[in-house]
């Protein structure tokens, strides 16, 4: 992996938001959930398409908070506009487990 400078780490726009809204994306070439995420008020609501049906429901996840990079620019992901990258691990199986903060954050709050 190639190293980065600080400059191009800062770059990379990583906050926190809550799961306003979630629901199946059957149209997602795979499995997804489609996901509302309010990132607080400089931000507001982005779409994201998650991978991640193998741990989450939709209905489990509302209210949840997670992390996602809010500055790519949007991708169409079939019918779906993605505008930020809820981010996450592998587990052993290749499944993502959420990356989210172990204690509740304001909505907004940047990654450092």
């Amino acid at each position: 992996m190639a190293e980065i400078d600080f400059e191009t780490f800062m770059s990379v726009d990583i906050r926190v938001g809550t799961v306003e809204r979630a629901e199946p994306f059957p149209e997602a070439r795979k499995p997804a959930i489609k996901l509302w995420v309010n990132y607080g008020d400089e931000i507001g609501v982005k779409k994201s398409s998650a991978q991640i049906t193998a741990h989450y429901a939709p209905e489990t996840l509302v209210g949840k908070q997670v992390m996602g990079v809010v500055n790519f620019p949007p991708r169409q992901i079939g019918p779906f506009m993605s505008e930020a990258l809820v981010l996450g691990f592998m587990d052993e199986g290749g499944a993502v487990v959420i990356s989210r903060p172990d204690l509740p954050v304001p909505n907004g709050a940047r990654l450092c």
